[in-house]
């Protein structure tokens, strides 16, 4: 008996192997068929079923269908499971090692940008010169620093936009911004049918309005025949938002159906009967993802059709009235195609091109790029980087008219790689100028006035604060020539030359005026030791006179030199005329007219006046104090009377008349 009974459990068990085999082989050949007509997401589920019921000691089978497994996952953009699947077909030694590559890919769709620096480089050393390997290492790498330094536009979730499937493709309706129309799979979509491609309903195209208040009302499905059983959605209007162009992508059991572009014109808030847009003959290609250029004289669009970079390009159609450009079909060249997909066009404020693609270096899945064109071949391509770009799909911008804000849509964070609208802006970049306009040796000058010139054709004239502040915003990449003004003082000048860089820039430039009435020190002038001789650091001060006299031609001056009453008084006045001069020698050897010029050595004769500001720095002395022999002496500290030493030891201009040469 007990033998009988093994018997029949060893039959039951191998019954059950054979059940599971053919079991197996039904899913893997159900799996295949649906794969061939493209329908991954059954295809997957069907592959997934076959790999459950194959036993692991059958090592090379598991591998071949956790391949096909991966591959659907892959090409229904699923990279959580993708990378899971490629994954154990290595483990099962799968022979193709493009199982790295892909699970490379899909690792950095996941953001996972170490595991996958590690896996291309596994794959490179089988196939070094691959350079989709080689871009998506670079993308790899780049990626983990871009996401320390994004850049300064802010995104952040639609959540007003988006509904529980996948939303995407947000376009303004023209230049109306009350308007916005949406593609989504939401469960209002027409028809029942799920696809077998992407495991949701067909999209329709949806429309969104703005209140009185600027929130975003109820989503609502565009009940026209521009929303189909089939695929409807990525659209794009002309600048009036009275045409719509927008994608279709339809199925036909009997023979194979490429996704067209259809027109739609907008009465009221009525849409006509969609026309097909005639773009080429060609019944074997896709035409998608359609978008009008500012001028709405051409038809920018994704395609496949022969004579492109490879993948899909983009291209341009005529739309324009040019009777003679009727039909004018262009590539957009290899300035801006690559061997990838390029997909999505749309222009920015200044007429940039946008568009997402995954054939240049990126942070995962599709980027989006802004291409700027600096000649009819020629085009400055940039990667928008983070936050834009995720390590997901980043594409469909819509930008408010004139404006760097407004909406794109991506899969990032969604492990079903469903899409979902997210809103950007880019904060305005503020650069200001501030400063002070004051009397050199002295206070503010409420009074006086900034005359400001730019490059840019700025002309203005700044009023100062009454604490002789100001405070103007200026431009990046501009040069400035701003004048210091006040009655009774002379004119000083200052030189701006503003950056390009991003963000906020705070510049500072202070005018110190000198007085017409009244001596004015001449700050860090040195001379050798009981010499004349100026030293190579006078320069810096002496150089600044130049520019102030160049600047005030009509002024002429009285240029004073004073020392300590230490030494006899004829040796002072003999030294302090010899270091007059020698700083008249210096102005005359940089052109200013000698004529304008009166060297005096005043000696010890003219002891230092003690101004209010002095004070400030030397609380120990007082107003109007003047720093004489007995003054000094009668000092008890000797650091204080060395102070005062100092003080008296100075170099000073005094204006002499303001109409040099005016009436001639």
């Amino acid at each position: 008996m007990k033998i009988i009974r093994l018997k029949n459990i060893i039959i039951c068990f191998l019954l059950l192997l054979l059940a599971m085999a053919c079991s197996s082989e039904k899913a893997i050949r159900k799996g295949d068929e649906l794969a061939a007509i493209n329908e991954y997401f059954d295809a997957a589920k069907q592959y997934k079923r076959a790999y459950s019921k194959i036993p692991p000691k059958e090592r090379s089978k598991r591998g071949l269908i956790a391949w096909k497994m991966a591959e659907c996952y892959r090409l229904s953009n699923n990279p959580q499971r993708a990378a899971g699947a490629y994954m154990n077909a290595i483990r099962y030694k799968y022979p193709d090692t493009l199982a790295y590559r892909y699970l490379a890919d899909a690792q950095v769709q996941k953001g996972e940008y170490k595991a996958a620096v590690k896996n291309y480089g596994i794959y490179l050393s089988y196939a070094p010169d691959d350079r989709r390997a080689q871009m998506g290492l670079q993308t790899a790498q780049q990626s983990m620093e871009w996401k320390k330094n994004p850049t300064r536009y802010r995104v952040k979730i639609a959540k007003e936009l988006n509904g529980q499937r996948s939303d995407f493709c947000p376009m303004y309706v023209g230049e109306d911004t009350t308007m916005i129309i949406i593609s989504s799979t939401r469960k209002e979509a027409t028809g029942n049918d799920v696809s077998g491609v992407s495991g949701q309903k067909s999209s329709d195209l949806f429309l969104v309005k703005r209140d009185d208040k600027g929130k975003w009302q109820k989503v609502e499905k565009i009940e026209a025949d521009v929303n189909s059983e089939y695929e409807d959605g990525a659209c794009a209007f002309t600048s009036d938002g009275k045409t719509m162009y927008f994608t279709r992508c339809a199925t036909d059991e009997d023979y194979p159906r490429y996704a067209a572009i259809y027109k739609s014109n907008r009465s009221d808030a009525s849409w006509s009967a969609p026309e097909k847009v005639a773009i080429s003959n060609d019944t074997l290609s896709l035409f998608a993802h359609p978008a009008v250029s500012p001028d709405n004289e051409w038809l920018y669009f994704t395609s496949n059709m022969q004579g492109g970079e490879g993948g899909l390009d983009l291209w341009r159609y005529y739309i324009g009235s040019n009777r003679a450009m009727e039909g004018i079909v262009e590539n957009l060249g290899s300035a801006i195609n690559t061997d990838g997909d390029e997909l999505f066009p749309a222009f920015g404020p200044q007429g940039e091109l946008f568009f997402s693609s995954d054939g240049y270096p990126g942070m995962g899945g599709l980027d989006i790029f802004c291409a700027t064109q600096l000649n009819d071949s020629v085009w400055d391509v940039s990667n928008m980087m983070a936050p834009v770009n995720s390590n997901g799909d980043d594409f469909g911008m819509t930008f408010a008219p004139g404006l760097y804000r407004g909406y794109f849509s991506s899969n990032r964070g969604d492990a079903r790689g469903w899409d979902h609208i997210y809103s950007f802006h880019l904060p305005e970049t503020v650069h200001t100028l501030h400063g002070w306009l004051y009397e050199k040796d002295g206070y503010e000058l409420p009074e006086g006035i900034i005359y400001m010139i730019g490059n840019d054709g700025t002309n203005s004239a700044l009023s100062v604060m009454k604490d002789g502040s100001y405070s103007v915003r200026v431009a990046p990449g501009v040069e400035y020539v701003l004048l210091g003004t006040c009655k009774g003082y002379l004119n000083a000048m200052q030189e701006l030359q503003t950056t390009t860089q991003e963000g906020n820039v705070e510049y500072q430039l202070d005018f110190a005026l000198p007085s017409i009435s009244r001596p004015v020190l001449v700050d860090n002038i040195f001379y050798e030791f009981d010499r004349a001789e100026l030293t190579p650091e006078s320069a810096t001060a002496l150089d600044e006179l130049v520019g102030m006299l160049e600047l005030n031609p009509n002024v002429t001056i009285e240029l004073s030199a004073h020392c300590d009453f230490r030494g006899s008084d004829s040796y002072n006045k003999r030294l302090a005329q010899r270091r007059a001069d020698a700083v008249v020698d210096y102005l005359v050897s940089k052109g200013i007219d000698k004529e304008r010029l009166t060297a005096v050595g005043y000696g010890e004769e003219r002891p230092k006046k003690v101004l209010k500001k002095m004070t400030e720095k030397y609380p120990f002395l007082k107003e109007d104090d003047e720093l004489t022999e007995e003054y000094i002496n009668a000092l008890q500290d000797e650091e204080q009377r060395e102070i005062c030493h100092g003080l008296n030891r100075r170099t000073e201009f005094q204006v002499l008349r303001t109409t040099y040469q005016l009436y001639e």
